[in-house]
């Protein structure tokens, strides 16, 4: 079986709901990063088997397939194919899964993966009656910026609850407390900061015509244990998620080249050597990516003990924090060492391209190691990716 490989990744700055890229459609996002890793890859698109892109939403300009409308507005031959995964807060993560398969088995020698999202652009959705013209009543419009909230009423209560009300239920059952998660979030802040001041995004950044960014802009420099403490709960009144130690709303897009050994010139970023998915009930998906990493580095013949770092999306401060209570064996301090999600940012479909792209950066960057790459996913699943170099 042919292995797989990172040759390069990319992405935009992350913008917030409504800031600099809330002008940009998302399929413009999706190509801008298609065309910039291409361009200083220096390869052929017409040699790419497959695009596979990531996105969650899907409800508006993303709507019909944006991994191939991307391609074809960064200027590929028609030739080259697209098609748009979605699993969620880990499309992208899962678009590169999708690519590395295909090649280990043969079927590709070349996938551009990555992901997409514009949560500022997401829709209004108006429902629809099951009667041509109904008599009485009136139709729910619902936003979809945060993900289609159409829940089955047969599903279980405890099923049906928001990400949020998640956040909070693990937070109370596994005793996170708010100051732990608001730490937490200070940490995260506080180390993107530093990462950009430093240079260490340099390599990754591509960035949107028209729309620059100096960096992520949610990152808050200066925020404090102190701010923090005067931001109220948002999903219970007695809680302890707050804005202040969730992500927030984002828009964004990120791009993986993947490909076989010796399929392009130049030394491969890292090793896709193991992946793996894990499900729990839904109100428990914080910390299904637990046993993802677990199963994945299982698969990939390795322990904890090799693990050099983790790239974990931190969709809440309780979430990140339960996990890594999950893994007793690795030291907190290698855990999301250029801060996560709570500062950079979490737009959905692009998020798993950032972190696996950040990932292998930073292993290239230190010549060798192993990194784990999970995120959590609503409705209970988690998903990992081992990197090797």
């Amino acid at each position: 079986m042919t292995a797989s490989f990172i040759y390069d990744a990319v992405r935009t700055p992350f913008g917030r709901a409504g800031g600099a890229l809330s002008g940009v459609r998302p399929d413009d996002l999706a190509a801008v990063v298609m065309a910039s890793i291409v361009e200083r890859s220096g390869l052929d698109p017409a040699r790419i088997d497959d695009v596979v892109f990531g996105d969650a939403n899907q409800a508006g300009e993303d709507n019909r397939n944006v991994a191939r409308f991307g391609a074809l507005l960064a200027g590929f031959p028609t030739s080259v194919t697209g098609t748009t995964v979605n699993r969620l807060c880990a499309s992208s993560l899962d678009a590169v899964i999708h690519g590395s398969r295909a090649i280990e088995a043969g079927d590709a020698e070349i996938v551009l993966a990555g992901g997409v999202e514009s949560m500022s652009r997401a829709p209004y959705v108006l429902e629809k009656s099951s009667k041509p013209w109904p008599a009485s009543g009136n139709p729910t419009l619902w936003n979809t910026s945060i993900g289609w909230r159409m829940t089955n009423p047969a599903l279980p209560r405890e099923w049906a609850i928001s990400n949020g009300e998640s956040a909070e239920y693990i937070a109370r059952t596994r005793g996170i407390g708010r100051e732990a998660q608001d730490e937490f979030s200070v940490r995260s802040h506080r180390l993107a900061a530093e990462a950009w001041a430093s240079g260490i995004f340099d390599r990754e950044i591509v960035q949107v015509p028209g729309a620059p960014l100096d960096r992520d802009e949610g990152i808050r420099d200066g925020t404090s244990l102190e701010r923090l403490a005067t931001l109220k709960p948002l999903f219970a009144v007695d809680g302890t998620v707050t804005a202040g130690n969730a992500s927030s709303i984002n828009d964004g897009a990120s791009a993986v080249l993947v490909a076989a050994e010796n399929a392009l010139d130049g030394e491969p970023l890292a090793r896709i050597a193991g992946r793996a998915v894990h499900g729990v009930d839904p109100q428990d998906f914080p910390i299904a990516p637990i046993e993802a990493a677990n199963k994945a580095l299982a698969r990939a013949g390795l322990s904890w003990q090799d693990v050099d770092f983790v790239e974990l999306n931190e969709a809440f401060a309780s979430q990140t924090l339960a996990c890594l209570a999950g893994w007793p064996d690795l030291d907190p301090a290698r855990l999301n060492i250029h801060g996560g999600a709570l500062a950079i940012g979490h737009p959905l479909g692009a998020s798993g391209g950032r972190i696996i792209g950040h990932a292998a950066h930073e292993l290239a960057r230190r010549g060798s190691g192993v990194a784990v790459v999970a995120l959590c996913i609503g409705v209970g699943q988690g998903l990992a990716v081992v990197l090797e170099r």
